[in-house]
């Protein structure tokens, strides 16, 4: 079983560098071509199915990955939704970690929640889909700190429609097969 993440494309609230979180931004027309990138990297993994966050951006990147690779979209999981930004949502990053140092306060979700939501998240989609192969669609915070949390250390970055896969090695454990469309460093040696 593998897991292929890919961040949704990109948003005008992205363009400009604002939280959008839990807000329920569509896609702008460079995210809508940068999902159609996303299939050239997926179209040789073997995705049984494709799922998502509930949210629009993840949604629409989702469906434009499902038709490119000639599948039906699966559903949605409520879990997968990006961090909850609360007071922050809207505010360019730079002001809000002016405000909230770490972007801790202002109502603004955990990250230790956060990776919760994403681990349990992987363990629902790994029930539900025993032994296949899923693209799943989802937010820019939540694969970071979820694969880094499986990795065992930080990633920098997710990008806008990049795909990150994890696979189950032999004693069950999910290993970091590739970020942003590139094996790791930590795995080129």
């Amino acid at each position: 079983m593998k897991l292929g993440f890919v961040r949704h494309g990109q948003t005008q609230w992205n363009l400009e560098g604002r939280l959008q979180g839990s807000s329920d931004i569509p896609l702008n027309d460079t995210g809508r071509n940068q999902a159609r990138e996303a299939v050239k990297v997926l179209e040789t993994g073997g995705w049984d199915v494709i799922v998502s966050s509930p949210l629009s951006r993840a949604r629409e990147t989702a469906q434009i990955i499902a038709d490119g690779l000639g599948m039906e979209l699966g559903p949605s999981y409520d879990l997968l939704i990006e961090r909850d930004y609360a007071q922050g949502e809207g505010m360019v990053e730079t002001e809000a970690l002016e405000k909230w140092p770490e972007k801790n306060g202002g109502g603004i979700e955990p990250l230790d929640s956060v990776v919760d939501r994403g681990l349990r998240a992987i363990e629902q989609i790994a029930a539900d889909y025993p032994g296949k192969n899923v693209a799943i669609v989802c937010h820019g915070t939540i694969i970071r700190y979820t694969l880094s949390h499986l990795a065992g250390y930080k990633l920098d970055t997710i990008r806008n429609g990049s795909v990150a896969i994890v696979g189950r090695d032999k004693a069950g454990e999910w290993q970091l097969e590739l970020v942003n469309d590139e094996v790791p460093q930590k795995l080129i040696h």
